[in-house]
Parts: C-alpha cells; structure tokens; sequence
C-alpha cells in the first residue's frame, strides 16, 4: 500500500486539497479516465490518498475501460480499504461519493480543473526541491557544481511538465487540419518570399523547403572546413534581418569570434571583402575598418542572441532556451529559430554513460522535443564520420551520420555541405597535364558550395548550388557572382 503520511508539509507548501478532489470528483462521476489519460498522472496528486485513486482509476480503466466509482471502489483490496477508511475516519466508498458530489464543474470542467491541478504540483515541487537545496547547500561537503547541476535537473523536469501540460490541443479532424494548412498557403500567396516558414535568406532552398518551419528539427552536417558554422550564422543573419527572433547555441566557438564573422558577412553586402583571419590578426586598414564599423551598427538592430558556453546538457540547453525567450520576449521579438553548433558536443545524461549510440539517440530526441515544446524552428549542425574520405566521390550520405541513426530519423529535413574546392586544394596533380586540369577544375569551383537535401519529410530531395566566400563567411544565392 502506498505510504499515508505525506513526505511533505502540506500546509506549508500551501497546497489547496479541493483541486486534487475536484479532478477525482469529475473523472469518478464521469467514469472516463480518456479524458486526462496523458496529461494526469498518479504523481500529480500531492495527497497519497488521492494519488492511489488516481491508480486505482487508471487500473479499472485499463481493464474494464470504464473508470466508475463502483469499479474503482471494488478494485482496493478490503484490508486497504480499511486502512484508509481509518485514516479518513469515514468508509473509503463514502469518502469517494463526497468526491462525485462535491464537484463544482463536473466532467466538462477538466479543461480548467487538470491544469490547475499540475501548476499545484509543480509550484509544490519546486518548493519541496528548494527546500532540498537549502538543507544540502548547508552541509560543508557538499560538491556546488553537482548541486547545481542536481537543482537545474529537477526543475527542468517540473518545468517539462508544465510545457507538456501547456500544449493545448493536439488532436485535430482532417477538416481542422485542412483550415490551417488553406491559411498557411494564403500567407504564402501575400507573402512576399512565398514562404510559410522562416526564412533561409536563400532563394533556392526556400523555393524547396517553404522555409524553415517551426516545431521541426533540420540537421545540418558536413567534414570539417565545408562551412557549417558560416552557413548557420549566415541563415540566421539572414532570418533576423527578415524580423525572426534567432537563438544561436555555439557550444565550441567563442562569441567574439562569431561576431567577427558576423562583421565579414555583413560587409560583404556593402562590397567589402575582408578576411575573417584578417580581423583575428589584425590586418585590416583603415577604410575596412570603417565599414566593420559601419557593420556594427545594422548588428544592433538584428534580434540575434549568442549562448557560448561549452559541455551543455539536453537539461541545460532547455534552460538556456528559456531564458533566451524570456530576454526576446523583452526586446519585443519573440524567438522563432534556434541554432545548435554542434550536436557532438552536447554533453549526454549519465543514463547511457559509455554507450553513444544511445547518448546521440537521446540528445537527438531532446533536440526534436525543444523545437516541438517551444514552437521553435531549429537548425542543429552535426560532424559527419570519416568515412568520407576514404570514398573518391566525397559528397555526404545520410550514412556519413555519426554515432546514431536517430539523427536520421528524428531530423524532419537532413541537409549536407560540400565545397569540392576544399579538396582540390589539398590535392595535387601527378602530371603536368592532370596539375593543370585540377587548376582549372579548382577555379571554376572555388566559390562554390553545394546544399545537398538528402531528406525532407514534405518536399522533394536535390542539390542546390550557393555561392560561397569561404574567407568572408559569406554565403549566397548561387546567381550572385563574386565582384
């Protein structure tokens, strides 16, 4: 039998019985647990009492599909029954009649009475963990670091519930459904870009994809020196330019040195080509400078915001998403996509320490969930294995993914970079003859870089060549030519 005596104080974490009793008192008098199946849980009762009905409830609706109060009564077992009957004072089946008829809003009233009664649990269960906190944060042994970490992992899992609970509808008829998707293709129509998603600033690849669409997780992945981080930076350059509210998640490259490459991108419209090497040794002169700085001041109107810190967790890059939306919504540009460089050096939970197969499934999973919870577009870079250079054509594969094939199948588009031009500089002729051919082929090439779609859910899969100034970290439609 489930423990009595509640763990916690329940006046003093203010906890308000009538909530839990009403819940009970609705899906009892109704006798139709399907109303809150997925959204109540047992541990969302902070009374043991009404957190064994709750199982109760769930068991007579698995066997018998109907969770009436009789049915659920008859499922206690007589010495629990008495046992509670005790505790309460009362008979247990007239405890369970009170429920019925005390419920103010009945069946109908779920809608307003479950959420009502999750905010209960969580606001009780931060309190409970601050209360854990402060108790360990007095013992001299304690480890801070894991404390922390400890902390953010709770909260993160009360603050996942809540999202969850938050969602609203999610069950739709096809008319519904419909509706929806005739409004998304008329904005398109009145939109000037003719597209239902965010921006990728590229003309090309929005004709293919419709954007970037929001709730949906697009995985990025290329060798290293293909142009990942410049390419994301750029589409989110690009998106904020075009009034989306971008978070950029760079867990390996410092925020300087982003926004330096930011400076060389955003000059480049203005014809300026200046070196992102240039900027880091300093060999820049005095006109280039003046137009960096000229640069700057179009950065301070874009709503793009950079996290830099390295070794986050799932748990950790929830909670910095949280805070970034709280610092967009401030700034009065709500966020609407998030970049993750890269998905490697996320850092994984302890659950499957040592095996990465399951470690990259898990973090692939968070990912999705993040874009899905927080109806974010979400753009995550990923290394690709070795394996490719060994082939003679080294364009990427969806096999070239490294460590879990969840990326594959959580990503809802999967898209490649490729700039052969990265390879021919490293080769080098056998003869004279094949020496000049590889000269030629490397200028024709040099600035260009192919966006492979090597899958998408709601649209076709092809190449796409963009025009790319590697130096200046510059990406562009493919009809720009280089001045």
């Amino acid at each position: 039998m489930n423990q009595i005596v509640a763990p916690i104080d329940l006046e003093k974490c203010g906890h308000v019985i009538e909530i839990e009793q009403e819940v009970l008192g609705a899906v009892l008098s109704s006798g139709q647990h399907s109303a809150v199946r997925g959204t109540v849980r047992a541990e969302h009762f902070i009374e043991p009492l009404h957190r064994r009905l709750f199982e109760m409830i769930e068991l007579a609706a698995e066997r018998y599909n109907s969770a009436s109060i009789g049915l659920v009564f008859k499922l206690f077992p007589p010495d629990e029954a008495k046992s509670w009957s005790d505790f309460l004072k009362e008979p247990l089946s007239s405890y369970m009649a009170r429920l019925v008829s005390n419920s103010v809003y009945g069946a109908g009233g779920l809608k307003i009475s479950v959420p009502n009664l999750i905010q209960q649990w969580a606001r009780v269960s931060v309190g409970a963990e601050a209360q854990r906190i402060a108790a360990a944060a007095t013992d001299p042994g304690s480890d801070a670091s894991e404390l922390i970490k400890a902390t953010t992992r709770a909260f993160d899992g009360v603050a996942a519930e809540l999202r969850g609970s938050g969602r609203g509808k999610t069950r739709f008829s096809l008319s519904e459904a419909a509706d929806t998707a005739l409004d998304q293709v008329q904005e398109a129509m009145q939109c000037e870009s003719g597209i239902t998603g965010i921006t990728w600033g590229l003309e090309d690849i929005n004709a293919l994809t419709g954007g970037i669409h929001r709730g949906e997780m697009m995985l990025l992945g290329a060798r290293p020196s293909m142009g990942k981080t410049a390419v994301a930076l750029g589409i989110g350059i690009k998106a904020a330019r075009a009034g989306a509210g971008v978070g950029f998640v760079s867990l390996e490259m410092g925020s300087p040195r982003l926004a330096m490459r930011a400076l060389t991108d955003i000059a480049y419209d203005r014809s300026i080509r200046v070196a992102y090497t240039d900027l880091i040794t300093g060999r820049v002169t005095e006109k280039d400078f003046e137009a960096l700085v000229a640069a700057k001041q179009e950065m301070n109107r874009l709503p793009l915001w950079i996290e830099e810190q390295s070794g986050l967790s799932i748990t950790d890059l929830r909670v910095k998403v949280d805070r970034m939306q709280d610092v967009a919504d401030r700034a009065g540009n709500p966020l609407d996509l998030l970049i993750v460089d890269y998905i490697q050096l996320l850092a994984a939970s302890s659950r499957y320490s040592g095996n990465r197969n399951n470690e990259v499934s898990e973090i692939s999973a968070g990912l999705r969930q993040i874009a899905r919870e927080n109806n974010l577009g979400l753009i995550a870079l990923s290394q690709l294995s070795r394996q490719v250079e060994s082939r003679d054509d080294k364009r990427p594969q969806l096999a070239d993914l490294r460590d879990s094939g969840s990326l594959e199948q959580d990503a809802d588009t999967v898209a490649f970079l490729y700039r052969e031009a990265y390879y021919l500089e490293k080769a080098k002729g056998k003869d004279e003859d094949a020496e000049m051919e590889r000269s030629e082929r490397l200028a024709a090439c040099q600035n260009k870089l192919e966006f492979i779609i090597a899958k998408q859910r709601n649209g076709a899969v092809k190449t796409v060549d963009l025009f790319v100034d590697i130096a200046c970290s510059a990406v562009r439609n493919a009809a720009r030519g280089a001045f």
